[in-house]
């Protein structure tokens, strides 16, 4: 068989980092770990192919190629894959498809000959046979959760690392909490699923031996999510493998805000080569983190937590909602208040939107409020349902706190913050090299001659080289990254 795996296009996104790819010459962010891991599921005689088409075109010669044309989405790549499935449809190819988009919109695709509505490990054993057997049925689903004690490592050989900023490895599946807004707990389930100590160094090692070294993510919905197996196993053995090969990678993750309660965590993270971690802070209001059942955030000084994490050497990405019902026009001013003060530079603020399938999405059925089905990316000022504040005012309010966040002197000073309080990193820095090179005359020229703002540029460039040497190749990926903030948000402020 030949089996072709394709990643379809992303729009335009906040996490997509378009236009700060282009000084590193990278072409994405992240691979398509899911295809990867569903790759090395199949049988090893078939012949394999992937086609990442936010790094290549998809060519009608891999189609042609192609015995099966393989398809994973989010919802926010809809577009792309309907575009795939007619070119699909015109040259009589048969499409396999999976992943989120699917199993919230199962019967939005009749263009697509076979859907996997559960996860690969239960559901593509049913798939091969049926594929050797000839016999395929329009849709595979199985109950309940499948263990991933026995999750394959990525066929990481499909792909050239070099058009990628970060490499991903996934340790758990599932998340303890139930947020009304999200939808990881029906896709995944409530109960934490791990992956095994020898799995996690197996792939470590695997990344390790073929090359790569650099930023590697967890891409886990919650890290943290089942801490005694993760202090007592998971990160005991990063902390030696990554001693004796000599700290490789960078990691990052996401989190819940109760890191902050557990020191010995966060110290054993930061051992391990742990720098960065996204949380989910959603808003300062107390009774928007109730309404939406954010439990684990409310009655606690979500600042003060920050800071904590902050002070143990974690750099705090975060994530930001307005829109809920308790919203007034006050929590506009509140957001911009306490990303400034927080010194969260990758703040992403977003209206908040109701997926399929969630408790929230149920809930304004109920309410009648539902006005259709999200895009899947909540900041491009849209939201699917009638919000109470009334959707001008909400637009306006949003609109101020990209200002408020993003304009050139915010978000310098938001930067010039971090690097005041950041506790540099005791591991051996990577060696400077020609990307790095490349990526600082690049800035030089885009943002600090041809930028409207080129004096903040100069400022902040001066300032972090005299004042912060060993944080300078941080500062000017902060100036690279507000560059490409201020691009996304340009038609909308």
């Amino acid at each position: 068989m030949n089996i072709l795996l394709v990643y379809p296009q992303f729009p335009e996104t906040f996490w997509g980092f378009k236009y700060a790819l282009k000084f590193i010459s990278k072409k994405a962010t992240d691979p398509p770990l899911g295809l990867l891991t569903v790759a090395a599921m199949l049988p090893e005689f078939w012949e394999k192919k992937l086609v990442d088409m936010n790094v290549a075109a998809l060519g009608d010669d891999d189609l042609e190629w192609a015995d099966y044309v393989f398809i994973s989405a989010m919802s926010v790549q809809r577009q792309s894959v309907e575009d795939i499935s007619k070119r699909c449809r015109k040259l009589k190819k048969t499409t396999v498809a999976g992943g989120p988009l699917f199993m919230s919109f199962p019967d939005d695709f009749p263009e697509i000959d076979h859907l996997v509505l559960s996860e690969a490990e239960s559901a593509l054993p049913l798939l091969i046979e049926d594929i050797i057997a000839g016999e395929l049925k329009r849709k595979y689903h199985c109950e309940g959760f499948p263990p991933t004690s026995n999750t394959p490592a990525p066929l990481w050989e499909l792909i050239d690392m070099k058009k990628y900023v970060s490499m991903n490895i996934q340790y758990t599946r599932g998340c303890p909490y139930n947020c009304e807004f999200c939808d990881v707990t029906n896709l995944f389930g409530r109960r934490v699923r791990t992956k095994t100590k020898i799995q996690i160094l197996a792939e470590l090692e695997y990344l390790y031996s073929v090359g790569w070294r650099g930023d590697l993510s967890f891409v886990d919905d919650n890290f943290i999510g089942s801490k005694r197996k993760l202090k007592a196993e998971i990160l005991p053995a990063i902390i030696s493998w990554m001693k004796r090969r000599n700290y490789p990678f960078i990691f990052s993750t996401e989190a819940t805000i109760t890191l902050a309660d557990d020191e010995e965590l966060m110290r054993m993270m930061v051992e391990a080569g742990f720098q960065s971690v996204f949380i989910g802070i959603e808003t300062p209001e107390e009774s928007s983190l109730a309404e939406c059942k954010k439990v684990q955030n409310k009655n606690r000084d979500l600042m003060e937590s920050v800071r904590k994490i902050q002070s143990f050497g974690l750099n705090v990405t975060g994530g930001f909602i307005v829109g809920f019902d308790n919203d007034t026009t006050a929590v506009f001013k509140k957001q911009i208040d306490f990303i400034q003060n927080s010194g969260i530079v990758h703040a992403m603020v977003g209206i908040l939107n109701a997926p399929k399938n969630t408790a929230l999405y149920k809930r304004l059925v109920r309410e009648k409020r539902l006005l259709g089905e999200s895009t899947g990316n909540n900041t491009d000022f849209s939201t699917n349902f009638i919000p109470k504040m009334g959707y001008d005012t909400l637009i306006q309010g949003y609109r101020d706190v990209l200002k408020g966040i993003y304009s050139f002197k915010p978000y310098y000073q938001r930067v010039k913050k971090h690097l005041n309080d950041i506790k540099p990193i005791k591991f051996k820095r990577p060696k400077i090299d020609i990307t790095q090179i490349n990526a600082l005359i690049k800035s030089a020229w885009l943002i600090g001659i041809r930028e409207r703002g080129r004096r903040y540029y100069w400022m902040m460039f001066f300032w972090a080289l005299f004042r912060h040497p060993r944080l300078f190749p941080t500062a000017i990926t902060y100036m690279i990254t507000g560059y490409h903030f201020r691009k996304i948000f340009a038609k909308y402020i």
